[in-house]
């Protein structure tokens, strides 16, 4: 299952980076209401996406 999350984020290296830029501006730094809700947002919008690509549990 690891083998899978990191051979998906390796094959999206341009959303990966995203990603942890934005995962770590907001846990590191204290971006102003408004911005810290659109790049929330954005993390969330990422985090779908990956679940979706990756469906690490189909059981079809």
């Amino acid at each position: 299952m690891f083998k899978k999350i990191l051979n998906g984020l390796i094959d999206h290296p341009f959303l990966t980076s995203i990603f942890v830029a934005d995962f770590g501006v907001l846990l590191f730094h204290r971006p102003p209401f408004l911005f810290s809700l659109l790049m929330l947002g954005a993390l969330m919008a990422m985090c779908m996406y990956f679940g979706q690509k990756l469906a690490l549990f189909n059981n079809i």
